[in-house]
């Protein structure tokens, strides 16, 4: 796997609800991704829903939409699910108006997040 991008996560507004069964986080973000594949802003804000079990273990899953260009340099959009937790790994999922990056609508990617100040890195690889 190579990596396609990295997205520079700046989170703006948390908000949860802890009930009997389960705690639910909403969590709101910008960003800005760069790499080799595509360069880009996130359109609005990213929202990250995390959902944590009575056992403590959290289950992600973020929604976002991206503008920017493609590694031919077009003009594209990629709307991004990212799925998973921190124990088991991270799988998005894209759709995009991009020819050159469309191969990734179905193929395996991953994934990883690190921390930065004010947010964290998703490395997206396929």
């Amino acid at each position: 796997m190579e990596k396609l991008f990295d997205l520079y996560v700046d989170i703006k507004e948390e908000i949860g609800v802890k009930g009997k069964t389960r705690g639910i986080n909403m969590v709101s973000f910008i960003g800005k991704a760069e790499g080799t594949y595509f360069n880009g802003n996130v359109i609005g804000t990213g929202v990250d829903t995390q959902v944590s079990s009575p056992e403590g273990k959290w289950f992600l899953s973020a929604r976002y939409m991206l503008e920017g260009t493609d590694i031919d340099g077009e003009r594209c959009r990629i709307f991004i699910e990212n799925n998973g937790s921190l124990e088991i790994g991270l799988t998005p999922r894209i759709v995009t108006d991009s020819k050159a990056l469309s191969k990734f609508e179905t193929a395996e990617l991953k994934a990883e997040l690190s921390p930065m100040e004010g947010g964290v890195i998703v490395s997206v690889w396929g």
